[in-house]
This record gives structure tokens, sequence and C-alpha cells, in this order.
């Protein structure tokens, strides 16, 4: 869909939460929401924005914002705006800016015609600085960044003003004229807000709103060698679109004041800032700076690597976007931080996934089984493609005189309560019947190599405790990856003076050779899969006819909990 033919309304999206029939929490948000628009605040509009920096890949915890920001335009019937905060070229690329769209696309959520870009506003953000400039309210400072932190001083005590902070405004609108013109080398000279040196709230003592950079913008490209700070670009971005609630991680309550400042003293559109705590998710980081050491460091195969929390990671892993808003509508919206247990998110995509994946046996480790008796054997067994889902059918599993079977399925020597095959014991065979073990072979190194078990329909009443996979000797192979956990302690970046990389769980992934039904020789990327007692898995974009390439996508049940 390209944005000028996309519709306005954030309602366009994908059904929320709500609309599935989910459970809604009520929070702090939805409640100051219900309040403006009971009171009449906006003329009942709600518009929000969702303003990532192109510079770096979404993960997971970005997805909470997303959700809520373009959850609360849905619930409101607003719009959302998608916004890239590119007050920064130096970090920024045009890669990010794509992947964000296919991020916030994947999730479910639609812009419409929302789509900006902070660089948009370059030139009015220019004229409200000279504004602020002609009113006393800024001026051009020389200090260095070391100087400075001297001025600035500490919370407890008064700063001491910057020696140009009383340049007169002609003077400092000469002085910023130049510092657009090029005159200055990079750090040479800052456009400061002229607020209170003596304020408690640092960010009130004369922050920086332009910095010199003389670097080519991705958008604007080399229009411009000033760049306005975040603090003031933000409150201008909301305002000129008209944002009601512009919503932000607590880090940002301590900035609310500067917000509030640039929109009263450039008499803007009276938009308002509200904070909510960030998601943090045991056994991973969220650090960009990390995620990005990860990717340098070839930790991992790169951003969408299926151990990462990056979305186009967990996308690859085979998380359905639904299972990432249903988390997120669990987890809730909160003004504290909290550590959310990983488990949580797991369980959500379990949810989903039982609903939709197909159903497929698979053997990972596999063990030979000769079937004494394979004239008793039925032509196919038949199973369900999906029992949560009738409609979808069923599915044929052809039988052989040679079986396979998981190798942790058999035990010579079973220990006490094991109830799956062993010597002379039975075991049920998932949708076939059951199988005895008569013998065992052996290896030269005297590992098992092979069975030879008799085969009874599942009409021969045998009792069992226990029903195992199986599939035919010549079933197709595919490589699996078992995907577990990239770190193996629930905090890995906790203490600062550890490398959280020595917490790196170096079983996060095995790739194995699997044996598989021919049904999942018809895939394709993205495709969803349930290995009957193995867990689900996802079909990679590596995959081919020929060659079929599966991510388990999280186990049957929490396995860390054993």
């Amino acid at each position: 869909m390209s944005e000028s033919n996309s519709v306005a309304s954030a309602s366009a999206a994908a059904p929320s939460p709500a609309d599935e029939g989910a459970a809604l929490h009520m929070h702090f948000i939805r409640e100051l929401i219900a309040a403006d628009n009971a009171s009449g605040k906006y003329g009942g509009k709600v518009v929000t924005r969702f303003p990532p920096e192109p510079n770096g890949y979404l993960h997971i915890g970005h997805a909470k914002a997303i959700c809520l920001d373009f959850g609360m335009a849905l619930e409101n019937d607003g719009a959302c705006h998608l916004r890239m905060d590119d007050t920064n070229p130096a970090r920024e690329d045009v890669e990010y800016t794509n992947a964000i769209k296919e991020d916030v696309r994947w999730l479910g959520f639609d812009w419409g015609e929302h789509f900006h870009y902070a660089s948009d506003y370059f030139d009015k953000m220019y004229e409200l600085a000279c504004q602020l400039i002609r009113e006393g309210k800024a001026y051009v400072c020389a200090l260095s960044p070391e100087e400075w932190k001297t001025h600035r001083g500490v919370p407890t005590a008064p700063g001491i003003p910057s020696p140009y902070r009383d340049t007169p405004p002609e003077v400092n609108l000469d002085l910023f004229q130049r510092m657009r013109a090029g005159e200055f080398a990079d750090g040479e000279r800052v456009l400061r807000a002229k607020i209170d040196m003596a304020s408690p709230n640092l960010h009130m003592r004369d922050p920086v709103i332009y910095r010199i950079l003389h670097t080519p913008h991705p958008h604007t490209g080399d229009k411009w060698c000033i760049y306005p700070m975040y603090d003031f670009a933000h409150p201008i971005e909301d305002a000129l679109e008209g944002v009601t609630h512009s919503l932000c991680t607590l880090e940002f309550e301590v900035h609310r004041p500067l917000y509030d400042w640039v929109i009263e003293n450039c008499r803007l559109f009276p938009s308002q800032q509200r904070e909510f705590a960030r998601l943090s998710l045991t056994y991973t980081v969220m650090s960009k700076r990390k995620l990005l050491e990860l990717v340098q460091r070839k930790l991992v195969r790169g951003w969408d690597d299926p151990r990462m929390p990056t979305l186009c990671g967990l996308r690859r892993r085979g998380v359905p976007p639904e299972a990432i808003r249903d988390f997120c509508e669990t987890v809730g919206i909160t003004k504290y931080d909290s550590l959310t247990d990983v488990a949580l998110l797991e369980h959500a995509v379990r949810d989903r996934l039982n609903a939709t994946a197909r159903r497929a046996m698979a053997v990972l480790d596999p063990l030979p089984v000769h079937i004494t008796n394979p004239e008793a054997l039925p032509a196919a067994a038949t199973g369900p493609v999906n029992p949560e889902d009738p409609a979808a059918g069923e599915r044929s599993i052809p039988l052989a005189p040679t079986l396979l079977i998981e190798r942790e399925d058999f035990s010579e020597v079973p220990p006490p309560k094991y109830f799956r095959l062993s010597p002379g014991k039975a075991v049920r065979i998932r949708y076939a019947g059951f199988l005895t073990c008569e013998g065992v072979d052996h290896a030269p190194d005297g590992t098992v190599s092979a069975l030879r078990c008799r085969f009874d329909p599942m009409d021969a009443g045998l009792k069992v405790k226990a029903t195992i996979h199986w599939l035919p000797a010549d079933a197709p192979t595919a490589t699996v990856r078992l995907y577990d956990r990239l770190f193996n302690v629930p905090e890995p970046d906790a203490d600062k003076d550890v490398d959280f990389t020595t917490h790196l769980n170096p079983d996060s992934l095995k790739t194995v050779t699997a044996h598989v039904e021919s049904s999942l020789l018809d895939t394709k990327p993205g495709d969803h899969w349930q290995f009957e007692r193995l867990g689900y898995f996802a079909t990679d974009p590596d995959s081919t006819p020929t060659a079929p390439v599966f991510n388990r996508t999280v186990t049957l049940k929490d396995l860390w909990k054993k």
C-alpha cells in the first residue's frame, strides 16, 4: 500500500485486542484519555504518534509503545502518526526507516496518510528558534561541553550563568544565522534556551536546543549544518501535527517541563506529554547499543537472528504479531519500572499458535524400529491437520516396515516411572497403534543402533501409559534450528561491571537434520507448524521445497522450569 493512497485513520489498522475479544485492562493512559474526552478537551479528538529514531531496528520494547500509541487512537476513533525522529543525521539511515515501516505494518497497524519526518519541520523549527532569540529567550553560547558541566552545576545548588547569557538578541540572531551559514565548526557554538539556572531540574538549566553538525542528512541532504535537539524538536513536531496525547517512556518524565516550556513560549498547539514504564524482559537486553554490539561482534547472525528481541528477529522465529499484541495488553501500562518474565510472552505465543498452527510429526534424533510383523501394518495412519480447527481436515502419514522414533523415547534400562518404550514393554504410537519392544540391536561401541518391535493395531486394547511420535524411515529430511533464550541469566546486564555477553547461553542454537512428514515440503516462509510433542516451529526464509528449514518458535511448555 502506498502512503498516498492509504487511509488516514488509525482505525484502518488490523483489529485491536478489543476487537478480537481479548480482555482490556484499564490503565492510567486510558483513564486520562477518557477524562479528556468527557471534558471536551481537544474537542473529543485523540491524536497520538509513534516517533522512533531511524538508527536501529525496533524490538519488543518498541512493540509496547506501538500497541499503546496506535491502540489508543483505534479505541477512540482517532489517528496515530508514524514519525521518523531524524534530528541526528550522523546516526540515521534509510535502511532503518524502511525496516520500521515494515515492522509497524507487520504488527497490524497502519498510519494512513500520517507519515512524517522530524526533518519536514526543520524550516519551522528554525523560525521558532529565531523567534525565541528575538524575544530574549535563547542565546548563542561558545562554552565547551566540559566548561558547561561546571556552569550547569548540580541539582542541589544553582548553576553559574553562561558569560554569553546576556548577549543582546540582535547579536545572538546574527550568530545563529552564521551558524546556519556554516561559519563555525562542529561544537564551536550552540543555541541555548534561556530558562532558569537555579532550577533543581538540570534539563531546565539553559538546555541546548540547536547544535552544529556538518553532516549530510538522509532526507534533507546538505541543506542544513545545524540541527535541533530532540527536546526542542519533539514538542514542535507534536504541536504542528495536532498530537493530543504524546505518550513517552518514563525517562522522559524529567524532560516534560522543557516540553511544556517550548509549547508555551513558542505559542503552539497545547499537546500534552505523559509517561509510562518501558518494557523490560528477563533473559534479554533491550539497549540498542548492546543489540548493535551483538550484531557487530557476530555473536548473532544479524538483526533478524531469531534469538534477538528485534521485531524482525521475532518475525523470523515465527512469533505471530497477534501474540505480541496480546502480550502487550496483558503486561499493561504502569508508571513504575518492572521486569516482566519472558515466559509470559512465550505463553501468549503458544496460545495463539495452538489455535492456528498446522500439526505434523518430526523426528529430531532418529532411532530405527524394525517391525517384526510388517504384514500387520496398515498403509497409513490418519491425523488432524489442526484439532482446534475441524474444518482444516485430516492428513495421511504412511507406515513402513522400518519406522523412526526419537532416541530419547527408548531406554534399555529404564529409570523408575519411565513409561515410554523399553525391552518387553509397549507404547502407543500416535494415530497408528502400538509397538512392543522384542529386541535391541547394538553398534560396535555398545550404543543402541535399532529396535525390533511388534506392531498391534489401535483396537488391540493394550494398556499403556505413553504415546510417542514416529515417522517412516524414508521420510524426507529438513534442517531444524532449535532456538532457545539468548542469555542464561534473567538479567544479563544487571551488573554494570560485568560484560553482559559473558551470560550468553551457549545452547541458544542447535541445528539438527531431522526427518519430517512429507506435508512439510509444501511450505513457504512464515508458515507455522506444531511438531507434535516437540514444540511450535516456523518455516525460515532460507527454506526451499527441496531443502526445507524450520525454526523453533517456542517449546510446548517451559523447559526452563525443569
